[in-house]
């Protein structure tokens, strides 16, 4: 029979010194476990809790003897820091790189500190939420409070999937909107930014023992593939394959942050700009980094490339007043007048921001950012301004014309490059390119002729550029009907010739925004000057 007792003791008086008998102040349990062994553990101080934590043993007791033990039981007994320590290993044995590992369990025993959970039972979402809200009282951002809950609510769901547990106290809690609290906005560069950028690199100093050349190499392929700073470090020799249509450069899945092989395609000029940079260190093994920055402050090095470049705008100016002007505006700036950042991380912000600026569609940008959420991708590494937005408008068509000519508005009059009116009831004279209106791409081939197209005429090799639709006079076109347009002909090419850019339609033909060329070559034996102004 189990039966609780008062365990006597024997201390000292402290006004004696005499040592007297007496009872502990907790109440004692005798019982037998599930083999028969009597078992004595100390409960509780009030004897209603200690009955009740007794008659708790006895049962558990009971149904081990019979079968029926809870599976859970021995796992929650354990302290959690070595569930912790079991959860650190798994991490390990998964693949994950040493530091993920080493941040997210440090996020983790924070959590466990903070709360002060000693055991599962003890975990509770509610003072998770309040240890989150103190992190933000301490004035850390929503982004930071996300982190530490995410890695909590790794290692509860592990407990679950591990079956050390029955539940996720956790499951339930969601996270707050970042974006409301980002304390680090990255901006894109500008391609004259980043022109003046590399120039200042190139004839730079050595920046924690990095070359001004081999920083501006840097800079091209953070630009130009949108790999973060640890994948570039693992670039070697052997990454690339120039022989390839088109040359690509491969992140292996041990380096890359999703753990997959990344493949990406390069610019035929940054491929040349590359194996130009590569020629001249010839002695670099081939299993070698290209780019020892695996533990460089690459954000620290940019910033100072980027004052460098600033500087010599400034001292560009014409006169004082121009001085000023550029001294006051923020280009070139590490951190400019709304607070966006144009760290090292800011290169692949330019990359995805520039294949959006190109009219890539956005399924592709998601690709070559390697994103597994679309979103992310448009709405965190994609950052367009008025101009962009301004070009978008402009690729629109142009407005339709009544059949009376309309009043005068007092603005400039269609010229040569624009769609002029064609009068009353007429064809329109001129039918823009697609290079004027923004078109990038041919259509699809079912959608490329027009029903009602009024051109077909051969091409030569050396007329390689698109040519504007002939008007109605030129073809010797007579009784038009009134209310017809000029349909979005493309010209049929000979036989075995490349078929040309259609005229353009704003809806077949989205606009196109070309990335500036990287490198122009001057002369045959691979010299390469950045394009600036001036060329």
């Amino acid at each position: 029979m189990a039966s609780l007792y008062k365990k006597p003791i024997v201390k000292r008086d402290p006004n004696t010194g005499e040592k007297i008998k007496t009872k502990s102040k907790k109440w004692w349990g005798r019982y037998r476990d599930e083999t028969g062994t009597e078992k004595r553990i100390p409960l509780a101080s009030d004897k209603s809790a200690a009955q009740a934590m007794l008659n708790e043993l006895v049962r558990k007791a009971e149904r081990r003897a019979a079968g029926l033990e809870d599976p859970f039981d021995k796992q929650q007994q354990r302290p959690l820091t070595e569930h912790l320590a079991d959860f650190r290993r798994d991490l390990g044995n998964k693949g994950r790189t040493a530091d993920y590992v080493n941040t997210t369990t440090q996020r983790v025993r924070d959590v466990l500190v903070g709360c002060k959970f000693i055991r599962i039972n003890d975990i509770s979402a509610s003072r998770v939420q309040e240890f989150l809200a103190g992190l933000r009282e301490q004035g850390r951002s929503i982004a930071t409070a996300n982190h530490y809950l995410r890695a909590a609510k790794m290692f509860t769901r592990w407990l679950l999937r591990d079956r050390r547990t029955n539940d996720d106290r956790l499951v339930h809690l969601s996270f707050m909107n970042a974006d409301v609290d980002r304390r680090r906005i990255r901006r894109p560069l500008s391609m004259d930014e980043f022109s003046r950028l590399l120039k200042a690199a190139e004839g730079g100093r050595p920046i924690q023992k990095v070359a001004g050349p081999d920083r501006a190499i840097l800079y091209v392929v953070g630009a130009y593939t949108g790999f973060r700073r640890n994948e570039i470090g693992s670039v070697t020799r052997r990454s690339f394959n120039f022989t390839s249509e088109p040359p690509t450069l491969t992140v292996e899945a041990a380096y890359s942050k999703h753990r997959q092989m990344d493949v990406i395609p390069l610019r035929k000029d940054f491929a040349e700009r590359i194996l130009a940079w590569l020629d001249a260190k010839a002695d670099l093994l081939d299993d070698s980094p290209l780019f020892n920055v695996t533990d460089k402050r690459t954000a620290e090095m940019i910033r100072k490339d980027l004052h460098a470049a600033r500087e010599a705008w400034i001292e560009e100016a014409s006169d004082d007043t121009e001085r000023q002007e550029r001294q006051a505006s923020s280009f070139l700036t590490y951190v400019d007048d709304k607070g966006h950042y144009a760290d090292f991380h800011a290169l692949r912000k330019t990359f995805i921001t520039n294949l959006s600026r190109a009219g890539v569609t956005p399924k592709t940008a998601q690709s070559l950012a390697r994103h597994s959420d679309i979103n992310l991708t448009m709405n965190t590494y994609t950052m367009l301004g008025v101009h962009d937005q301004a070009a978008g408008v402009e690729a629109l068509p142009p407005l339709p014309e009544d059949e009376e000519d309309p009043p005068d508005s007092g603005l400039p009059t269609a010229g040569a490059n624009n769609t002029p009116n064609s009068g009353s009831g007429g064809v329109p004279t001129m039918v823009p390119s697609g290079a004027e209106i923004g078109a990038g791409r041919l259509a699809s081939g079912e959608l490329r002729i027009a029903p009602n197209c009024t051109e077909t005429a051969a091409v030569t090799a050396d007329d390689a550029v698109p040519r504007n639709a002939k008007s109605p006079e030129q073809i010797g076109a007579s009784d038009t009907e009134s209310q017809q347009i000029a349909s979005c002909c493309i010209e049929v090419p000979e036989v075995g010739l490349e078929p040309t850019r259609p005229c353009g339609h704003w809806i077949l033909n989205p606009a196109r925004l070309p990335i500036p060329p990287l490198w122009q070559v001057v002369d045959r034996d691979r010299l390469f000057v950045p394009i600036t102004d001036e060329i």
